[in-house]
């Protein structure tokens, strides 16, 4: 499809915070793209948790490969909508930067342990990454990326509700990002195509886990039709073929409802520009009633078969304990931050010394959390 009027495109880009001379090979949003595929953050993805440690198996989710399969899904849709494909796949490519390590056990840790600085986000982490944390081009700190981009990432979940974080208000996207309105459709597409992964391959990590059956998917609303659908055209199949066919039955349904649903809030609109698709009333990417309530049903039956299996927990318990008492060391004992950190520190239990905790600790893979855990605390001539 080409693209439309209501679609970001790099000639109605705002453009970056730090001119830039263009690229005569690359659209501003490709070099978004790029440069987030580049970043030492986005690497780090591969060794930080979706659900399952990155060493409990090979072939389980972690925070790279979902976000890989969130751009996937997203570019997808940008394409079938005549959006702008690119940034909706910068989007979501960045979208989990700011995670810590161990998924949503480590971040609550986190922001537990920093309660009294302020706590801990994992989107405004994203944002400062983008835009001071990654050091590594000569003109400036961050990726310098489009306001679209940035916009984006900040409106991850919709319209911001309150006063912008310092990080966000503090920087020149403030004056055009416009809180209130809602974000454009490629940051809506972005966002959703981040629910349909997660619950799909989720589930698909749970049954590879062996924490379910297959069986126990039946009599779910959207799960138990792709099932019989499977088991009608193929009988007979073996497991792991099952699982997959099921499985990409559940996305492409959650896709299409998504398709369907959002040209007809478009042709509704009949939006001119992307201005108008923020100044909305509401997000024009959405489920269907009916899909909306099998994904909450979906979402309820991980919550109750996948997240709250012993197993997990107790990988809950030992990576909150990971996380909280490196915070709780550092916050305490700045001196023990290695070169580079210890420099930006200030004095025990300050300000300054929990925003670099909080930049430090966040930034950590599951492995670097729990080799710096041994080096602070277990007692050998070897882990120094």
């Amino acid at each position: 499809m080409a693209v439309q009027p209501y679609a970001c495109t790099p000639e109605n880009s705002l453009g970056r915070a730090i001119p830039e001379p263009e690229s005569p090979l690359r659209s501003v949003y490709q070099r978004d793209r790029d440069r987030i595929v580049h970043s030492i953050p986005f690497r780090r993805l591969e060794y930080k948790t979706q659900v399952f440690v990155n060493f409990e198996g090979d072939h389980f989710r972690t925070r790279l490969t979902h976000s890989l399969e969130v751009a996937q899904i997203a570019r997808a849709m940008a394409r079938t909508l005549g959006a702008d494909e690119d940034l909706a796949e910068a989007i979501a490519l960045a979208h989990d930067l700011g995670h810590s390590a161990f998924g949503h056990a480590g971040e609550a840790a986190l922001d537990q342990a920093l309660a009294g600085f302020g706590g801990f986000d994992h989107n405004l982490q994203t944002f400062r990454i983008v835009t001071r944390l990654e050091r590594r081009y000569a003109g400036f700190d961050g990726l310098n990326l489009t306001f679209e981009t940035l916009e984006g990432l900040v409106k991850h979940h919709g319209p911001v509700a309150g006063p912008l974080p310092a990080a966000i208000a503090e920087h020149p996207v403030a004056a055009t990002i416009r809180p209130d309105h809602q974000p454009p459709l490629e940051a809506q597409l972005a966002a959703i195509a981040d629910d349909v992964a997660y619950a799909n391959h989720d589930l698909d990590d749970g049954l590879r886990a062996g924490f379910l059956a297959i069986d126990e998917l039946a009599p779910l609303p959207l799960a138990g039709p792709a099932l019989a659908e499977v088991d009608r055209r193929f009988p007979g199949l073996e497991a792991p073929r099952r699982v997959h066919e099921t499985i990409r039955r559940l996305i492409d349904g959650m896709v299409r409802d998504l398709v369907e649903v959002s040209r007809r809030g478009l042709a509704e609109l009949s939006p001119a520009s992307p201005d108008a698709i923020r100044g909305a009333g509401k997000a024009l990417v959405a489920f269907s009633p009916e899909v909306a309530e099998g994904v909450a049903e979906l979402r309820r039956f991980l919550h109750d078969r996948v997240y709250r299996h012993y197993k997990v927990s107790r990988m809950t318990l030992k990576a909150r304990r990971v996380v909280r008492e490196l915070t709780e060391a550092l916050l305490a004992a700045p001196d023990c931050l290695p070169d580079g950190w210890r420099e930006r520190a200030g004095p025990s239990a300050s300000s300054a010394t929990a925003a670099t905790v909080r930049d430090y600790v966040a930034g950590m893979t599951d492995r670097f959390a729990l080799d710096e855990h041994d080096r602070l605390f277990r007692l050998s001539r070897d882990r120094t």
